[in-house]
């Protein structure tokens, strides 16, 4: 009888890698996989070996031949004697090393209970064998992968309350002055919230905006140096010079629109001519 040996690979057939950049974690359970079979480990990934639950070790980059504790047994052998299935279910477990991006967007309150918009975008990798295992130990599988929108998921909490601590006690005016602290805020909890499972945190920004597009533009105007009520007004007025109304002018300047007679304090054409008007 020929013993043949299986190939165990993140890589695809036209060669792509099935992890790529959003998969954290990807676990391959297979009756097939058993003692003698190859396990590739590539250089942007660690492996973790499982078999019964039980943690039986941990690769670093390279190629490996799987091994039972206690008894080697050739895989062809083992398929033979225990009528196709393996007695020793391996369980293959690969963990993405490469930095990956993670988003998270929410909702938060300023002091005026104005509701603000977040978008926090942050880089994460695992860094070793330890933090490896920290990952698969820390956080379950919902299927067999554990992907970058489950880590978003989990980590929404820690975000919304770091942000919420500054935001809260700040008015709406006021809360890019204090997005330096927002940011330090955020890194400090996410970080030490990640670490849990093994997770390195890396660059992070922070974005806060205005849920309400009218209130942003608001904001846009008295940055460039007006006041709020000439804000309203220069809203008003470039909303109806949208619509083609003629009195969008009018509106801006705060001065009432006459039709067919000058408006109170507007010299009469004939003046601006130097003859009387008749």
């Amino acid at each position: 009888m020929a013993l043949t040996r299986q190939v165990i690979s993140t890589l695809r057939d036209d060669g792509t890698d099935a992890l790529g950049t959003r998969t954290v974690a990807m676990k391959v359970g297979d009756a097939s996989i058993v003692s003698g079979s190859l396990l590739t480990v590539e250089s942007n990934h660690f492996c973790v070996l499982k078999s019964r639950g039980a943690v039986l070790n941990v690769y670093d980059t390279g190629q490996y031949a799987l091994e039972t504790p206690n008894a080697p047994l050739l895989g062809s052998i083992a398929q033979g004697f225990f009528g196709g299935n393996s007695p020793w279910q391996y369980e293959v477990i690969y963990i993405n090393r490469s930095k990956l991006l993670v988003r998270n967007e929410g909702i938060a309150t300023s002091a005026e209970m104005a509701e603000m918009s977040y978008v926090v975008d942050y880089y994460i990798h695992i860094d070793s064998k330890e933090e490896a295992l920290d990952l698969i130990t820390h956080m379950p599988f919902a299927g067999v992968e554990i992907d970058t929108a489950e880590i978003a998921e989990y980590a929404g909490p820690a975000i919304e309350q770091a942000i919420n601590q500054v935001i809260q006690v700040t008015k709406m005016e006021n809360i890019n002055e204090r997005i330096a602290d927002v940011r330090e805020l955020v890194k400090q909890h996410l970080g030490d919230f990640l670490k849990v499972y093994g997770i390195m945190l890396n660059d992070l920004k922070v974005l806060i905006m205005p849920r309400d597009d009218r209130m942003r533009e608001l904001i846009s105007l008295q940055a460039i140096g007006l006041t709020p009520i000439e804000a309203v007004r220069y809203y008003l007025a470039l909303r109806m010079a949208e619509k083609g109304l003629v009195s969008a002018p009018n509106a801006a300047a705060g001065l009432p629109f006459n039709i067919g007679a000058p408006a109170t304090g507007v010299m009469p054409l004939g003046d601006v001519t130097g003859t009387s008007a008749r």
